[in-house]
């Protein structure tokens, strides 16, 4: 067949694609093959999209102006776009590939369980650590360049199987791993700018928006809801893909859209995930005031939206919000779409443009916004070996400073719920022999939760325990179902052998994960009958060591005299048996705190899980959600936990008064009755506040103590409820005290939404709460005149 000069350009520019598409993955211990854009081949040199000193947004152009229709639809489906790191290097999906030079990767805890540490830099830390192995594994062809984390929607149900996943209502911490994966954070500020450059070249992270109103109601589980997300039962899958989510305006504003939002404008990421759901009447993939308006218009996302997989599908065969599969795609661009987690927009996409459903300059700005972040992660500049940091390789995964680290995030995030009269910690010259009884008590897997990768090795909680005393073993159950008794006689023999007694129970992958679900919050099967045999027959102390991500109702053991400890570790990571034994013995002392509210079985039949109502509702007998609606009784609340030593917290320095500047096109008459000022009526964004606080340790034992500050607003149509709005974490040795400060600013952290979905200030007393008791008044006021003081 005979070619025109513009033919084969598109030939020449395909050939070179080709490469670069089939050299992203190879099987581990391979050469890659020739990456695009090789500076030393003489057929890309000239190619204007390879030119490194060319802008992006040129480089971008001139490759798209030479593909034809067909060629640009391949270009989108060539590239493996699926690849997660949620608290390390995961094999979930087909980006990674774990063998070889590469067998596993540094496996941290789960991210509910880091969340519990309420430590900005050790979360900057983890991420840098998982973009460091991220490129290493790139290097060695067993991994890509893009990566789905984090997920942060909001842990709004106790059932949801996917709340080990998410930081719950801890906006900084996603906020905090993004800058640490793409060299923005404080931390690798005061590092070298050469690994800056290293890390911004690592992988641009992405928001994982499985859900919620694809930036709303996230966690909805197997029971179907109005909600927005991939996080429900296969039995019930039919309601994850028909069911459509109602979120108020008010609702989305303050709750579900926040952590989203903080994450584009913040975190700087580079990808935002739409999902199946629909919300208020339309599939969040197909819908512009999400997509198109507020991701990328208001908040000004630089990169590129994709759907959850098969979403765009899920919209025409299961939601039949179109009549045709070309108008599914063609709405799904038009929305604002880029990329399809599937085949769909590969197979209708070219018809649509066909029937004059969606224009080729949609689809050339969707394929722009994937290419470019392409080029921003180096993937046009020639062999990753040249590029900085190409050097990274096996050596650099799996370090011991990485899996110390793994070992210090653990420590920081187990929460001591309880420790009657301080029988911890153990000793190990009084308590030589340890009964070691629970389904959970050596388990490796467990302790990584869903969305891992191979962990570099493991540290069981028998094995921990070990370190310290001699134990004696007895699994109680045979899993955490716990169907059946038999085991328990030998489980309670064991205990009364022993100088202490350690219950490891709890629940795992089988019990809550992203397809399953909880109907109740008790311990699953005949674990609480174990629990109570065990402590009723041991000689010595008893200890319930809880492993689970989601909240579970142990009012029995908070009550019963005879379990005197009760630690809740999460799923902490590939070193949480060491890091429990350690705490268990005195070596670490506890510091971490509850990152949600623990309710009681009867809370679940008064609120439904299709309910996405956060305020309480009494008139209906609603409970209302999270620790800032929810007033009624608690096993655990949100923000408990124990130290082996005790802090004394004062205040030092706080403004009482601040004046906010009143833009002059307010009228003064409408001011004047206003109990609130919007926020494009007054520069909030220039006030800020700061709380001087110190921290003394009076006990004998070095310790770190999390201030949390929470802010009550005036009374109004928004809500009287607390909230937290700053936090933060300090190390003190015995008998010293420290002095810190936590920085508000008035626009983010003293905002409330009213019932119209509007973001204002409110005028007057907002009461302040510095950890439990300690409470200070700031009254805020309009000022006329101009700049804002702060008094």
């Amino acid at each position: 067949m005979a070619y025109n000069n513009n033919s084969f350009k598109r030939f020449r520019v395909l050939s070179v694609l080709a490469l670069l598409y089939l050299s992203f993955y190879t099987k581990t211990g391979e050469a890659r093959r020739p990456f695009a854009c090789d500076p030393n081949n003489k057929l890309t040199k000239s190619f204007k999209f390879c030119g490194t000193s060319v802008p992006i947004s040129e480089r971008v152009t001139d490759l798209i102006g030479r593909l034809t229709l067909q060629e640009k639809f391949c270009c989108i489906e060539s590239y493996e776009w699926w690849s997660e790191a949620l608290h390390g290097v995961s094999n979930v999906g087909p980006g990674t590939k774990f063998g070889g030079d590469f067998p596993g990767a540094t496996s941290f805890p789960q991210v509910i369980t880091t969340a519990a540490s309420f430590n900005d830099s050790l979360w900057e830390l983890i991420g840098q650590v998982v973009s460091d192995e991220a490129r290493a594994m790139y290097n060695g062809g067993a991994a890509g360049l893009t990566y789905w984390s984090p997920n942060v929607n909001i842990l709004r149900d106790p059932r949801w199987g996917r709340g080990q996943e998410t930081p719950v209502k801890i906006p900084s911490w996603p906020v905090s791993m993004l800058l640490a994966m793409s060299g923005d954070s404080k931390v690798m500020q005061q590092e070298t700018s050469s690994r800056l450059q290293h890390v911004a070249n690592i992988t641009l992270p992405t928001i994982l928006i499985t859900g919620m109103v694809l930036i709303a109601s996230t966690s909805m589980p197997s029971f179907g809801e109005c909600t927005f997300m991939t996080l429900v039962s296969i039995k019930v899958q039919s309601l994850l893909y028909n069911f459509r989510i109602c979120v108020s305006k008010q609702d989305l504003e303050e709750t579900y859209n926040v952590p989203f939002k903080g994450c584009v404008l913040e975190g700087k990421v580079a990808s935002v995930m739409c999902s199946y759901n629909q919300v208020n009447g339309k599939p969040t993939c197909a819908d512009p005031d999400i997509l198109k308006n507020t991701i990328r218009g208001e908040w000004g996302l630089n990169g590129y939206i994709v759907s959850d997989c098969d979403s765009v599908s899920v919209l025409y065969d299961n939601q039949h919000y179109t009549r045709t599969p070309e108008e599914a795609a063609a709405d799904s661009i038009n929305a604002g779409l880029d990329l399809d987690c599937g085949q769909f927009l590969a197979v209708h996409t070219e018809e649509a443009v066909k029937r004059g459903l969606v224009t080729e300059s949609n689809v050339n700005n969707a394929l722009a916004n994937t290419i470019a972040v392409q080029m921003r992660l180096g993937m046009f500049d020639g062999e990753p070996s040249t590029q900085p940091f190409g050097n990274l390789g096996y050596k650099d995964v799996c370090t011991p400073a990485h899996q110390q680290l793994a070992l210090e995030a653990a420590h920081q995030g187990i929460v001591l719920l309880k420790n009657h009269g301080g029988i911890l910690p153990l000793s190990n010259t009084r308590h030589k022999t340890v009964a070691v009884i629970g389904p959970n008590a050596d388990v490796n897997v467990t302790m990584i939760g869903n969305y891992a990768g191979i962990a570099c090795g493991y540290t069981t909680p028998l094995q921990g325990i070990g370190r310290y005393s001699r134990t004696i073993h007895q699994q109680g159950c045979a899993d955490v179902a716990c169907n059946d008794n038999e085991q328990f006689e030998a489980a309670e023999a064991a205990s009364k052998q022993a100088d202490a007694t350690v219950l490891i129970m709890g629940l795992d992958q089988s019990i809550e994960a992203e397809s399953r679900d909880r109907t109740g919050l008790l311990l699953p099967g005949y674990q609480q009958e174990l629990v109570f045999r065990v402590a009723r027959a041991s000689r010595g102390p008893t200890v319930l060591v809880l492993m689970s991500g989601g909240p579970v109702d142990v009012s029995f053991a908070k009550k019963d005299p005879r379990i005197g400890a009760i630690l809740w570790v999460g799923y902490p990571g590939q070193a949480g048996g060491a890091a429990i034994a350690d705490v268990l013995f005195g070596t670490t002392n506890p510091g971490g705190k509850l990152p949600m509210t623990w309710y009681p079985e009867s809370y679940l039949a008064k609120a439904p899980m299709t309910n996405m109502n956060m305020r309480a509702d009494p008139a209906r007998g609603y409970p209302g959600r999270t620790y800032r609606f929810y007033r009624g009784p608690v096993v655990f609340p949100f923000g408990h936990g124990l130290t082996f030593t005790t802090f004394d917290v004062k205040l030092v320095e706080a403004p009482a008064r601040v004046s906010l500047p009143v833009s002059s096109a307010v009228n003064s008459t409408v001011l004047s009755s206003a109990n609130a000022l919007k926020l494009d009526h007054t520069n909030c964004n220039s006030v800020s506040l700061g709380l001087h606080i110190t921290v003394k340790n009076n006990g004998t034992m070095d310790g770190a103590h999390t201030v949390l500050v929470y802010s009550t607003p005036p009374a109004g149509k928004w809500s009287a409820a607390k909230k937290l709005v700053g936090f933060k974490k300090v190390h003190v040795p015995a008998g010293t005290d420290q002095r810190i400060m936590v920085g508000l600013q008035v626009c983010q952290h003293l905002s409330v939404v009213d019932q119209f979905g509007v973001r204002r200030i409110p005028l007057g007393q907002h009461q302040l709460q510095i950890g439990e008791d300690l409470n200070h008044s700031v009254s805020f006021h309009a000022d006329l005149r101009g700049p804002i003081k702060s008094l």
